[in-house]
């Protein structure tokens, strides 16, 4: 199928990302445009290959959930962002796709390229055709529905996803139309298609009956008759007949003969009554399959017409395909988005970095070590990496590459097999994946130029059908390079200037270098020629980068050193390949005669003081950004706990504000209640009951009022405890960020401050500012809980005639406060009965708690057991009578 705006497509080639809308090419000679624009093309496909960009493609071929997906991804044809904007809305949809908590559902979702083309070239389709179309549209709605519904519970993070269907045209009516005349359950064409479809099959179905109850008449008389062994009707030539002997063919005078058994023995004759009913059945039959060739017809017809709306829709959905396939492929390894250079990177910052990538792992040597995804055999995952011996680094070894801003061309020197090629391999991977919205096996977050073009040469372009030799064929290839190379290009170029005369190599690779500075966005180039490392020194748009190698283990650590020139070592790398050592030694004698000594030596000791300061420098800035990080935390800690204590202030005094109206509320309409039964009982009662009643109105009124009445009063000095002298050494809570704990480091000073350490910071504080966590801020709680509890009932004056003021309590036990949730009435219970009343209100109670019990004076036996129950139970601290004027209610203490 066509695969939209971002492919070109042709019959005898593969899909592959077009380039020419945004690419502005550099016009060495007079070519005309076109050709340059196919130069630039072939450049490009034949890059992709170079850096591995179908093996990507194959990877990302597991994740897919549709055919369409599939096929793209095998050919390679990954749609590249065609400008950075474009670019930037490919990674903003992988981002909104990992984002998404759930993938979607594709299934039913079918290639139906192909049925549309042969509906446009006028062709019928059949049923099952009819039904892939109708599947398609409806699972094509289901994934619009299913992104409305995700969105409508994560807001704005699905937009660019719905953006990619929300200008499609899901074609409801022509499914509707499809599924009301074609059953798909069955392959048929219902009844309903079309009124002549119904009036003929219900024709031909009365006609039929008819036809089978004249024939099943017939053949039970020649069954009767002994013509058959039992009766038979069958169809032969599409015509309804019945079986008969061949020795009974006379039961059937004028019977026409359709066919007869294998054996000869049963001839299958069409009698004469039924002759007329069969013609109909025929004509009927007939009818039937022209109508159902009709109503297939005009379907296919609709499906012509709405070809543009169909195939737009496939693209989309291919589109979504991959948008999941990379989201599926970033999780699997564990990649992070890149961001793309601003157009203005050109600034004057002195800091700023052109290219900004830590860790970066190509994800082919990286799939090795993941677990293998669905769907990738085993021979598309493994990546065969060279042995090495034991202590050597394990594979891929995570790069980082820092590339400033200004430069043009990086020059990279170093040993062979130290990791030259496959380092510029990955950075023009990465370069493409960023443009196709992939996400990088990297950390933190890479930022990256966005490059029109990628054109690399790498390998050998030796061809002995074009004759060329290898030197030629580099040439001819990096000549090219220069024809379609723009300002916004990237160049890679392995091993420059090699295979000719070195002192000529170095010549022309210079000269390439320098004329590549004006007219590129960046040039990467491997050498071992160390005179291309010291254009830096003339000038600032070159930079050098050498592969690391470790002098102690003779072995490349594939690390870059941004900014330093390496050595090609091939000496060491010989040796530990197991080159005989006569020969290494003849080969370091001929060094010695070409490179002075003290030169030799000098340069040794340069870049082994080099490296070592190198590693220092980098351990000391990866403490500080530790360091920097921590205090950055603690920054924002302090910052968010003293932004939050003005809220939180507020925040409590509404709360308390709440509080105080809901137990005022509480409490009228306690005493509102006791007033209604106050009034209630004095209409009922005698006069000699009124003063009794009174007294127990005051005293639940005062019991209401004692239980809410706040105390004011705090005879403690709690100051006492601020002022003791905290030591060295001591934990402090501080007031100042939520009661953390700190430590003392240095004793109060004159000025009453005093030195503390948090975590890796150490302040001064006002001594009044800090509190001990054994007698401060928990201390002075403690204190006026205990006043609270402690201090002597006050005697209501605002109620008169309230009983007396009530004995002074224990601080453990709170108010002793007579309440209806905190009394039992015994009076009038037998002895069994009490006893159970009076344990259910012992173990109801909560600790540290009181109970009145009310059993009056009477005879005073229900009074002794009640005393009797209370000395031997358990929960039970004290207990003693109310007052020394009422023996008839006992007050009990509950541990």
């Amino acid at each position: 199928m066509k695969l939209g705006h971002n492919f070109l497509f042709s019959p005898h080639r593969k899909f592959f990302p077009t380039t020419t809308a945004t690419t502005s090419y550099v016009c060495l000679s007079g070519q005309p445009e076109t050709e340059r624009v196919k130069l630039a093309e072939s450049l490009q496909l034949e890059t992709l290959k170079i850096l591995e960009w179908p093996s990507v493609c194959t990877q990302l071929s597991a994740f897919t959930s549709t055919s369409m997906g599939l096929k793209a991804a095998q050919s390679a044809s990954i749609p590249l962002g065609r400008s950075p904007s474009e670019s930037r809305r490919l990674l903003a949809q992988t981002s909104a796709a990992v984002a998404i908590p759930r993938p979607l559902d594709f299934s039913g979702i079918e290639d139906v390229s192909p049925i549309v083309d042969e509906s446009v070239a006028g062709r019928m389709l059949s049923i099952a055709e009819l039904c892939s179309v109708r599947r398609t549209l409806r699972s094509a709605r289901s994934l619009f529905e299913q992104l409305q519904e995700i969105s409508s519970h994560h807001n704005s993070r699905c937009t660019p996803l719905l953006e990619i269907l929300q200008k499609c045209d899901f074609l409801v009516e022509l499914e509707k139309k499809i599924e009301f005349c074609v059953d798909c359950s069955f392959s048929n064409v219902r009844d309903q298609a079309s009124e002549e479809l119904e009036i003929i099959r219900s024709e031909r179905k009365t006609n039929m009956e008819s036809l089978e109850l004249l024939l099943k008449q017939i053949s039970a008389r020649i069954f009767q008759a002994g013509g058959i062994d039992r009766p038979l009707v069958t169809k032969r030539r599409s015509r309804m007949c019945v079986g008969v002997r061949t020795s009974h063919r006379s039961l059937l005078p004028h019977g026409v003969i359709l066919d007869s058994s294998s054996s000869g023995a049963t001839y299958f004759m069409e009698p004469r009554e039924a002759v007329d009913l069969n013609n109909m059945e025929v004509r009927l039959s007939n009818a039937e399959k022209m109508e159902e060739k009709i109503i297939l017809s005009l379907l296919s017809a609709e499906i012509a017409e709405s070809s543009r709306q169909i195939n737009y829709l496939l693209d989309r959905i291919l589109e979504l395909d991959l948008v999941f396939t990379k989201a599926a492929h970033a999780r699997w390894i564990n990649g992070v988005c890149p961001n793309f250079t601003s157009e203005s990177f050109q600034s004057s910052e002195p800091n700023s970095l052109l290219v900004d990538i830590d860790g970066m792992q190509h994800p082919l040597l990286l799939a090795s070590s993941l677990r293998n995804p669905s769907g990738l055999s085993d021979q598309e995952t493994d990546i065969r990496i060279p042995s090495r011996e034991a202590g050597a680094l394990s594979f891929p070894v995570p790069v980082d590459m820092k590339i400033g801003n200004g430069v043009k061309v990086v020059v990279i020197s170093g040993p062979n097999t130290g990791g030259k090629t496959a380092s510029m391999k990955t950075l023009g991977l990465v370069s493409v994946m960023s443009k196709a919205g992939m996400y990088l096996p990297a950390r933190n977050h890479p930022q990256v130029p966005w490059f029109d073009l990628v054109l690399a040469d790498i390998g050998d372009q030796q061809s002995l059908e074009q004759s060329l030799s290898t030197f030629s064929g580099h040439i001819s290839r990096i000549c090219k390079i220069l024809k379609v190379a723009s300002e916004r290009s990237l160049v890679l170029l392995d091993e420059i200037g090699c295979g000719t005369d070195p002192s000529e190599g170095v010549a022309l690779s210079a000269s390439i270098l320098q004329y590549l500075k004006d007219r590129v966005n960046l040039a990467v180039v491997t050498t071992h020629y160390a005179d291309l490392t010291r254009l830096k020194e003339n000038d600032a748009r070159f930079e050098n980068a050498a592969m690391e190698f470790s002098l102690e283990s003779l072995q490349p650590t594939y690390q870059i050193l941004w900014g330093s020139m390496g050595e090609s070592n091939a000496l060491n790398i010989a040796k530990t390949i197991g080159f005989d050592e006569e020969i290494i030694e003849q080969a370091k004698s001929w060094v010695k005669k070409l490179t002075p000594e003290k030169m030799q030596k000098l340069n040794s000791l340069l870049y082994q003081s080099l490296a070592e300061e190198r590693n220092k420098l980098k351990t000391q800035a990866e403490r500080a950004i530790s360091l920097h990080s921590d205090i950055l935390k603690l920054y924002y800690e302090i910052h968010d706990e003293a932004d939050d204590l003005d809220k939180r202030e507020a925040d409590l005094k509404a709360k308390e504000t709440q509080h105080s109206q809901q137990e005022l509320e509480v409490v009228k309409a306690e005493i509102d209640t006791i007033l209604h039964e106050f009034e209630e009982q004095l209409t009922s009662a005698d006069p000699i009951e009124f003063n009794m009643i009174l007294k127990k109105a005051e005293s639940a009124i005062g019991s209401i009022v004692q239980a809410h009445q706040p105390s004011f009063d705090v005879p403690v000095d709690i100051t006492a405890s601020r002022l003791r002298i905290p030591q060295i050494g001591e934990k402090v809570n501080i007031k100042g960020l939520g009661n953390r704990l700190a430590t003392v480091v240095e004793a109060p000073s004159d000025d009453n401050t005093v030195l503390v350490q948090y975590g890796k910071i150490k302040v001064r504080l006002d001594i009044n500012n800090i509190d001990s966590p054994a007698d401060g801020g928990d201390a002075v709680a403690s204190a006026l809980r205990s006043v609270r509890q402690g201090q002597p009932k006050k005697r209501l004056k605002n109620l008169k005639n309230l009983s007396e003021t009530m004995k002074i309590e224990e601080a453990s036990y709170g108010p002793v406060v007579q309440t209806s949730k905190n009394t039992v009435d015994l009076r009038g219970m037998r002895v069994e009965e009490a006893t159970m009343h009076v344990n259910m209100a012992i173990n109801g109670r909560g600790a540290n708690s009181v109970l009145f019990i009310i059993h009056g004076m009477g005879s005073g036996v229900l009074k002794e057991h009640v005393l009797e129950l209370l000395n031997r139970h358990p929960l039970i601290a004290k207990f003693e009578q109310e007052s020394p004027t009422n023996y008839g209610c006992t007050v009990a203490y509950i541990k």
